[in-house]
């Protein structure tokens, strides 16, 4: 409870320097460049797969409800509401958040925060703040880049391997797709962006007992990581579903 209780003033801190003045604007763009870097090619290789799993799972299953139809509502709708920003949040936590720790927490043991803080620069707003923004930036445009490539694999294996009809796949999207689903998409991806840097920043500025406690911080930031934004998702998803009336319900 008291290392919960910890990590929210510590995010509290961190995202209302945010906020504060002078920006950071060359640490954000250093930051938001190094962490699309190493996570768009990943990103776009994982949601190809996840496009073509969620387009042969329900195709078949749509099939054997005599529903073929509605295949490409369903596939479509799974990548750009779930699956999009799931995958987004994944690569964001595994290469970039991991990095953030790791870069934070070797200047945690090198001393190197205790010294600006003696400088009087706050640590928070010079290092922590621009990397979250950055990352919160580069989760919403990587969530665009994965939606598309995952709608782009379904498309293909649906028409291609299941000889799906292309106007179907498209025309039952139209007819039940809608713009708040995209927004939804988009908006986890910006929670799953700042999260991934808050849990990312404070293990490693939080890090202990040389570089073994640095790699310690980084695997257990992942893992945090991962079980705060599947817990959230749900959330995120059941909100949505009461607030935005769905078509064809």
């Amino acid at each position: 409870m008291r290392a919960t209780g910890l990590f929210f003033v510590f995010a509290l801190d961190a995202l209302r320097g945010l906020a504060r003045r002078p920006w950071q604007v060359r640490e954000f763009i250093q930051q938001a460049w190094f962490v699309s870097s190493v996570s768009i090619l990943p990103a776009a290789l994982v949601s190809v797969p996840f496009g073509a799993v969620i387009a042969l799972q329900l195709g078949s299953l749509v099939r054997q409800l005599g529903a073929q139809s509605f295949t490409g509502a369903a596939s479509v709708l799974a990548v750009v509401r779930e699956a999009g920003p799931i995958v987004t949040a994944l690569i964001i936590a595994g290469a970039g958040g991991s990095a953030i720790c790791a870069d934070l927490g070797a200047r945690k043991i090198r001393e190197e925060l205790d010294a600006m803080q003696v400088l009087g620069i706050d640590p928070l707003h010079r290092l922590v703040a621009p990397r979250i923004a950055a990352t919160m930036l580069v989760a919403v445009l990587l969530n665009g880049l994965v939606s598309v490539v995952g709608v782009a694999g379904g498309y293909f294996f649906n028409v291609v391997l299941q000889h799906g009809t292309p106007g179907a796949y498209l025309a039952s999207f139209q007819a039940l797709g809608q713009l708040p689903d995209l927004v939804v998409g988009e908006v986890k991806a910006l929670v799953f962006g700042a999260v991934a840097a808050l849990v990312a920043s404070y293990k490693g500025m939080t890090a202990k007992g040389g570089p073994k406690g640095v790699g310690d911080a980084v695997n257990h930031s992942v893992v945090i990581t991962f079980m705060l934004l599947f817990a959230l998702n749900f959330v995120i998803t059941a909100v949505y579903f009461q607030i935005v009336p769905q078509k064809g319900s």
